[in-house]
């Protein structure tokens, strides 16, 4: 698995995740601030595909991830 694979799936469960928590008609509701997760999970979304930049993918490379790229120069 790639770190772009694994920053995909991760942003995908938590945006998931907070939605049910925080929608009242969800059956998993709790609180609307669960929301405010959502908003910020899709604004650092927004901000890697133009800076390229990502918190994520700095901790899954020091964790061993290789990115889409390190694995086609190795191939």
């Amino acid at each position: 698995m790639t770190t772009e694979n694994f920053i995909r799936i991760f942003a995908g469960a938590v945006i998931l995740l907070s939605l049910a928590l925080g929608a009242e008609a969800s059956p998993l509701f709790h609180s609307r601030y669960w929301l405010w997760l959502a908003a910020f999970v899709g604004a650092n979304l927004f901000q890697f595909g133009f800076s390229g930049f990502c918190p994520l993918e700095l901790i899954l490379k020091r964790f061993g991830l290789k990115s889409c790229s390190q694995l086609h120069a190795q191939g």
